[in-house]
């Protein structure tokens, strides 16, 4: 059941991927018409991208050193599905930043896009919302077996849910249609996932942080 389950995210995933050769022409054609410009700097659409891709990268990092510490198969096939479908979601926004010609980094605090930027943040290295810090990854690092798998399976589980907390504000927010389309699949999938890992973790007496 479970191992069908993650087949169905990944396959949900690819199905996200199938279109990215494309997808510089959908971009196009949503940002290049008569009754569309192209987003700005510090458009809703650009600043999910550049936050986003950040957020993207530490699931990516975290995955991939949970791979190393578990032989736990249904762990580590999570983990590639998770890191290598945000690594992928990761070069579609750097991509479209690139295509408008925008830069992949600003100088206003992460989240002011959403209205945001007045949060505290960065403490420990946690940029944005859901992000783990730097302390919580280098415990992650020196953990091996279940106890690396329930922190993992903790740390992934509230990434997500700032990621779709970020996603919902850009299909909200963003302009862009095949952005906001991508945002609304983040939203499904790793709602999904988040489901799938509350399974795991309570396989393992655990749950997630409140």
């Amino acid at each position: 059941m479970r191992r069908g389950h993650i087949g169905w995210v990944a396959g949900a995933a690819a199905a996200v991927l199938v279109a990215a050769g494309a997808i510089t022409y959908s971009v196009a054609e949503d940002t290049g018409g008569s009754d569309t410009r192209t987003p700005g700097a510090e458009s809703a659409d650009a600043g999910f991208a550049r936050d986003m891709a950040v957020h993207h990268q530490q699931a990516v990092e975290m995955s991939y050193i949970v791979r190393d510490r578990t032989k736990n198969e249904e762990v580590r096939r999570l983990a590639y599905d998770i890191a290598q479908t945000q690594a992928n979601q990761r070069g579609m926004l750097l991509g479209w930043l690139d295509l408008w010609g925008l830069p992949k980094v600003s100088a206003d605090p992460p989240m002011t896009w959403m209205g945001m930027g007045d949060m505290a943040s960065g403490k420990d290295g946690a940029l944005m919302p859901g992000m783990a810090t730097n302390t919580e990854l280098k415990r992650l690092q020196s953990l091996s077996g279940k106890p690396a798998e329930v922190l993992y399976l903790q740390l992934m589980t509230a990434h997500h849910k700032g990621g779709i907390h970020m996603a919902e504000g850009c299909v909200t927010r963003c302009t862009v249609g095949v952005e906001k389309r991508l945002a609304q699949g983040m939203v499904d999938a790793q709602q999904s996932e988040i489901d799938l890992m509350a399974g795991m973790l309570k396989e393992r007496g655990a749950q997630a942080r409140s």
